[in-house]
Parts: C-alpha cells; structure tokens; sequence
C-alpha cells in the first residue's frame, strides 16, 4: 500500500487530533503512514515523489500556523512537485474573513507546482463542528481508498 507522509499546522492541537486520527484509518486500510507535528524541508523530501496529506488549520488572520510555516516557504523553492499526490484537509472558522486561508494558500502552491491533488480539500468549520475528527474521519477513509496498492 501508500507511504503517506502528514504534515500538521496546527495552533490549538485540533489539526493534530485530525492528523492522528488520520494515520490510525490510513494503518487500518493497511498503508504506511507518519505525522510530523513540525514539519521541515527534509521531512517533505521523503515523500515529494509519493504521498502527502497536509492538515492544516488558519490563524485569525487567514495564514498558517508558525509550526508549518517554514515548510511552506521551502516548498516555494523547491520547485517542480510533480510526482506529488496529495490531499488537504483545512481547519477554519467561518466567522472570519479569511475561512480557511491557511489550507487554501497550501493548496494553491501545490498545484501551481505540478502536484495532483487527489480529491476535494476538506473545509472543516469550527463554528459547526467542534470535534473535527467527526467529520475528517469519513473523508479520510474515502481518501485512503483512492490511494494504489504499492
């Protein structure tokens, strides 16, 4: 099966929950699968020609949390992703202006880089759903099962 690297941006803990429970689906559905809670370039690089699932949540403001920051800006130099199949899964708030601002930037670099994105981005509001597991659990399992057999 899949070599799935998670890549967490996450400031109150909830995009991590999301990540956990993502590598436990993705174990079960019989895939390898690793959370970096502070994701750096090298971390990524392991995975630039598989498999990535980025859980992210946004800042008041709409940007990234600082954990996941510094892997963004080294994607930006990195260059052309694409081998590169992914999902995204963003955490916001619809009360602010910016809904998930920080999932949406992710994604727009990702695909101006050649990387294929593999389904719909999940948007999770936290104004609606304050265990956000209870709705990313059902997405990751279908996301999972478009992954190849290996």
């Amino acid at each position: 099966m899949a070599d799935v690297g998670i890549f967490v941006g996450t400031v109150y803990g909830n995009a991590l929950l999301v990540a956990e429970e993502a590598q436990v689906i993705l174990s079960r559905q019989g895939h390898k699968a690793k959370v970096y809670e502070d994701p750096r370039a090298q971390d990524w690089a392991l995975y630039r020609s598989g498999y990535a699932l980025i859980v992210t949540s946004t800042t008041g403001q709409g940007a990234l949390p600082d954990s996941i920051v510094p892997l963004f800006e080294a994607i930006k130099t990195l260059g052309c992703h694409c081998e590169l199949r992914y999902g995204l899964i963003a955490l916001g708030d619809s009360t602010y202006e910016n809904y998930c601002g920080g999932g949406k930037r992710f994604d727009a670099l990702l695909r101006e880089q050649g990387a294929t994105r593999l389904g719909e981005v999940l948007t999770i509001d936290a104004s609606e759903a304050p265990e956000p597991e209870s709705v990313s659990n059902l997405w990751v399992e279908a996301w999972g099962r478009q992954l190849p057999a290996l």
